[in-house]
């Protein structure tokens, strides 16, 4: 053809045989594009999802992803003879695989609008990847991670980010946990669906110190676990990687599976080396509710405030944090600490769910400090509560806020605080300290802080 061109003629004499192909060719399809075409072709030769499943879109971008693709259905198909007890034809298994899990993540993919992010991926490329990531997650800290759960979290992480960082993301195949620094509501609105159909924290991260005073962080843990129906992902940060198979870590590991077992939670513990307030942030992102010990409050000193991993955390988790300072709470009663910011809105969706779910006993606390909280912001307080048949008993009182909240919940009996996040600017915090602070270095009792 090329020398027919070369020569000038219009026409050439051949034979032309015409193939039928499952995937179809057309006139813009680039040399590089067959090899792709070419696998896929074969993949539906195999598994005939063209005929079983024929509305699917399973096309990808690059190479070498329908040979991973059948190992997915192969696996699959494993685990359906065994449930079934039954050999099963591969056609059957590769329909099934789609149906139960391709689909699912598919869909989690396209509710998020995650492509647009990830120029000229495709939803198959994008699956392959979390499955993979998500299995090498698994085997690098032993939690146990659904596909599902895997695509959520991506989707978290990369929404209104540049797509450079997404990219970044596809290509090391980590979270980054500075991806997760969000504007204020996003994690309500992620969660709003489980708040109502399933639950609100199914993930709960406990990070272990290895010393005895943080095992009552498990044991809140577990008590959240076991009305949730939870699962309890521990996590142990050594210093070097040689450390991660010492016999301390066996020891702690061995305590933690005895201490789950007996509660009947399930739990595995992950073990990382290297800085332990990154490792916690960067692993919260697997996670719906972090649970840590409050060995150390935050100091009086501002320049000790100021380099305090608790103050770092608050600052760069992306999920709720309950600081246990103390033994754990039956978590009877619950105090809002409320002065309608948007991070006390956030701080509101969590108790509303708690007094509704677990049918705890809410106060709201709000102070009238120089006027911060407006009679608008209590109303909306009341109405929110009402609408989700939660019971709560408001304090409207002025007078010095922190002082205030640790009176009321000592009055009350509650042993548990509800307080939104850092407010003021950084200039504030670094100056005068915040209330999140003094309240964590002054309660007795848990203190979940919202962001």
């Amino acid at each position: 053809m090329s020398v027919a061109r070369q020569e000038g003629y219009a026409y050439i004499s051949a034979y032309v045989t015409e193939v039928h192909t499952r995937v179809p060719l057309t006139p813009d399809v680039q040399p590089d594009d067959l090899i792709i075409k070419a696998e896929f072709a074969e993949f539906l030769e195999n598994t005939r999802l063209n005929e079983m499943r024929p509305d699917v879109d399973l096309s990808a971008s690059v190479p070498g992803q329908y040979e991973k693709l059948e190992d997915h259905i192969e696996a699959h198909r494993y685990l359906k003879e065994v449930e079934q007890e039954r050999e099963l034809p591969l056609p059957d298994a590769a329909a099934s695989w789609c149906d139960e899990v391709f689909l699912p993540i598919a869909q989690v993919i396209r509710e998020q609008g995650i492509l647009r992010y990830f120029a000229g991926r495709t939803e198959t490329d994008l699956y392959v990847w979390i499955v993979e990531h998500r299995v090498a997650l698994q085997r690098e800290l032993g939690w146990q991670i659904e596909p599902e759960v895997a695509a959520s979290r991506l989707a978290a992480q990369i929404k209104r980010q540049p797509q450079r960082r997404a990219q970044k993301v596809l290509n090391t195949g980590r979270l980054d946990p500075a991806m997760g620094r969000r504007a204020i509501g996003d994690w309500r609105r992620e969660k709003i669906i489980d708040r109502y159909s399933d639950r609100l924290f199914a993930d709960i991260l406990v990070p272990l110190s290895g010393r005895p005073e943080c095992w009552p962080a498990l044991d809140q843990a577990i008590e959240i676990a076991r009305r949730e129906r939870a699962r309890i992902l521990g996590l142990y940060v050594v210093p070097t990687q040689a450390q991660v198979r010492s016999p301390e870590v066996e020891t702690l590991r061995a305590e933690f599976q005895r201490r789950c077992e007996a509660s009947g939670i399930p739990g595995s513990l992950g073990i990382e080396a290297g800085e332990i307030t990154p490792r916690i942030c960067e692993r919260a992102i697997m996670s719906d509710l972090v649970v840590l010990r409050l060995a150390h409050p935050p100091s009086l000193q501002p320049l000790a405030r100021l380099g305090s991993k608790i103050r770092a955390i608050i600052q760069n988790c992306v999920r709720p944090v309950l600081f246990v300072p103390g033994e754990a709470s039956p978590l009877t009663r619950a105090l809002l600490a409320y002065d309608g910011s948007d991070k006390a809105r956030e701080a509101l969706f969590v108790a509303a769910y708690l007094a509704e779910r677990f049918g705890i006993p809410l106060v709201v606390v709000s102070v009238v400090e120089s006027g911060h909280t407006s009679q608008e912001a209590l109303d909306y307080a009341r109405r929110y509560l009402e609408m989700h048949e939660a019971q709560a008993d408001f304090v409207v009182t002025s007078g010095p806020a922190v002082e205030t909240i640790l009176h009321t919940a000592q009055e009350r009996a509650a042993d548990l605080t509800l307080i939104g996040g850092y407010g003021s600017s950084p200039v504030r915090q670094f100056l005068k300290g915040s209330s999140v602070e003094q309240v964590l270095r002054e309660c007795r009792w848990p203190v979940l802080v919202c962001q």
